[in-house]
């Protein structure tokens, strides 16, 4: 059989059939500008990969660290320059072949996720906290992360000076793919995406310089359950692809509503079956309820937050909820707006169990990263109380809590980074006692951050919190209002504790010390104190501003 009669068979197996004499291969169309702020951040690691392997190791750190902080800077002045543009409003719409939507949302949490990630990198770069080892000055990450703890190899390479610097380009990857993540319009992008921004997370996890196994174990129980709601997403998209004989949301919402005229042979068998999609949006939701940390999908939460480096607690915290509540929105109200009467129930109850779940549980914690990963599940019942709402208010509401809510914690987790014994960060409540009296400033700091996560008046989280309520009330949820009421007075009970453990408690005089950061943690901590208050005392410019970004591109 010639060449040519094999590639011919190849290629109409491939389902590509060959173009007509005279006719060109179309080539496809990609609008690159409005994909700026993703291609940057791609671009960066991707060379910050090749600077670990060419930048001699005395210059890497440096090299990282401003490579990382331009890229972050330059991909959100894209965003600004989009927005700017009118890609937000007016000219909104459907890129890359279909597989990305650039509107108002989009800019919005790509915006929000950039910012936070910029904020969280300097906790990242920090290297003052811990005292010199061997002459040199050590940061969050093990000197290398390949070596066992506690062998032989490890101890070399503490003597030596070594620093994994790879954790700068492995951000990017995360963060890049968290940008892709809420703008997915077609359910392959979504799941690329996912496994985009995951595995960084993963590998981030693994590799703290102190506590080390614990560490490790945190990364295994991140990745097995990862891969587990992996796995329900994947199901879930086959399952509609199944339904629609489409992946694009679009096409899959015109199934859902019955405008679809024209119909693939090979799936009328299956087309319009309801069981095919109500099995399948459920996997896909289940999916992303694990990323937000939703009761019943958080068993993670805790054992990561506490086991995991946390400057990569707070960076993961904030900006892997902004990306997958993004996520979230986009397929509940462009995907399955037809099924709002099946999904609207089914979510009532995760928002309830997650909101009281998430403050009952925080009241019995001991450690300081455990109880705000607690913490972080109630949250995630409120903002689920602002999805449920349905309604344009209800969107807009979503994104403002987010925004506020990620500078909130990254702020508190660089806080925690602070207070140290011996072994490293102390975070058993028991150790914070006294912390106002021996340390004033860092004690009324996190004040702040946990009046904050309270819902206390005159902060972001009193705005955020009024914000959601409201538009769930408004769109006819008002028994989940009240739930969330009274799951945020049980929350507030065991942030004041912690207030007074601070200010009212003797101090212990074998007690930590709080370690006086580089001006990388303090811009990191200034930053979530006046977006908290600013977001606190002046919401109406920022709530203008969420409600303008808060239409979806169909």
């Amino acid at each position: 059989m010639s060449a040519t009669a094999v590639h011919s068979l190849w290629a109409t197996a491939g389902g590509v059939t060959s173009a007509a004499p005279g006719e060109k291969f179309q080539a496809p169309v990609i609008e690159y500008t409005q994909l700026m702020p993703v291609l940057i951040v791609i671009g960066a690691a991707v060379v910050g990969v090749l600077v670990e392997a060419f930048v001699p190791r005395r210059s890497r750190y440096y090299t990282q660290v401003f490579l990382t902080v331009v890229a972050l800077a330059a991909s959100f002045a894209a965003i600004i320059g989009l927005a700017a543009g009118g890609h937000g409003t007016t000219k909104a719409g459907i890129v890359a072949m279909g597989a990305i939507a650039i509107d108002g949302p989009t800019l919005f949490l790509q915006g929000t996720i950039l910012l936070t990630a910029l904020v969280a990198v300097f906790t990242f770069a920090e290297r003052r906290l811990d005292p010199s080892s061997h002459g040199n000055l050590v940061d969050s990450f093990a000197a290398q992360a390949a070596s066992v703890p506690g062998s032989d190899s490890e101890k070399a390479a503490v003597r030596a000076g070594f620093t994994t610097t790879e954790v700068f380009p492995l951000v990017l990857f995360s963060v890049a793919g968290m940008l892709v993540f809420p703008a997915a319009n077609d359910l392959l992008t979504l799941f690329v995406a996912l496994e985009v921004f995951s595995l960084p997370l993963y590998l981030l996890c693994a590799v703290a310089r102190r506590k080390r196994l614990m560490s490790q174990e945190a990364a295994v129980k991140y990745f097995l359950l990862g891969a587990f709601s992996s796995a329900f997403l994947l199901f879930g998209i086959a399952l509609l692809y199944g339904y629609a004989g489409s992946v694009s949301y679009a096409g899959i919402a015109h199934v859902v509503d019955g405008s679809v005229t024209k119909v693939d042979p090979a799936l009328a068998a299956t087309m319009g079956n309801d069981a095919l999609l109500l099995i399948g949006g459920a996997m896909i939701l289940t999916g992303l309820l694990f990323k937000v940390g939703a009761v019943p999908f958080h068993m993670w939460t805790p054992d990561v937050y506490q086991g995991a480096p946390t400057p990569v607690t707070g960076f993961m915290a904030a900006a892997t909820k902004v990306a997958a509540f993004g996520a979230l929105l986009r397929l509940l109200y462009v995907v399955l707006p037809g099924l709002t009467w099946d999904w609207r129930p089914v979510m009532w109850a995760v928002a309830i169990v997650t909101m009281l779940g998430g403050a009952i549980v925080a009241i019995t914690q001991t450690d300081i990263k455990r109880l705000l990963a607690y913490s972080s599940i109630a949250h995630a019942g409120f903002i689920l109380a602002g999805v449920i709402a349905a309604t344009p208010d209800g969107v807009s509401s979503v994104l403002f809590y987010l925004g506020a809510y990620s500078f909130v914690t990254v702020g508190a987790f660089a806080v925690v980074t602070l207070v140290r014994d011996a072994g490293g960060e102390a975070t058993h409540l028991s150790k914070w006692a006294g912390l106002g009296r021996r340390s004033p400033l860092v004690a009324a700091v996190f004040a702040v951050f946990l009046l904050a996560f309270a819902g206390i008046p005159l902060t972001s989280g009193f705005a955020g919190k009024f914000a959601v309520f409201k538009a769930a009330a408004d769109g006819g949820a008002g028994g989940l209002v009240v739930v969330g009421v009274i799951s945020s007075a049980i929350a507030a009970f065991f942030y004041i504790r912690v207030i007074v453990l601070m200010f009212f408690s003797e101090p212990k005089a074998d007690g930590p010390t709080v370690a006086v950061p580089s001006p990388l943690t303090m811009t990191t901590i200034a930053v979530g104190v006046a977006v908290t208050l600013v977001l606190g005392l002046a919401p109406q410019y920022f709530l203008d501003l969420a409600s303008q970004a808060g239409v979806f591109v169909r």
